[in-house]
């Protein structure tokens, strides 16, 4: 799958420049030249898709867990209502 990111990159006051995805929180970085500030810009972007991947995959992961105990719930609720009451003495 191929994404399509518009990096931006500014000079830094302080010298050296900085380069972020505005599509991307948190994907941002410095570098001391516009060559480097890209290579960083890169791996900034490969960490925090790969850091979103696996919360997606954590958050399915308990939703899944949480709908399996509903189904759970539920059969044992049907299977218990088909059950024949015992009378109280």
């Amino acid at each position: 799958m191929t994404y399509a990111f518009t990096a931006v990159y500014q000079k830094a006051e302080e010298g050296g420049y900085i380069g972020f995805v505005e599509e991307l929180p948190g994907a941002i970085t410095q570098g001391e030249t516009l060559d480097e500030t890209r290579e960083n810009l890169q791996e900034a972007i490969a960490l925090v898709l790969e850091g979103n991947r696996i919360l997606a995959e954590e958050a399915l992961s308990q939703a899944l867990t949480a709908l399996t105990r509903v189904a759970l719930l539920r059969l044992a609720i049907q299977q218990t209502s088909l059950l024949p009451r015992v009378p109280r003495l």
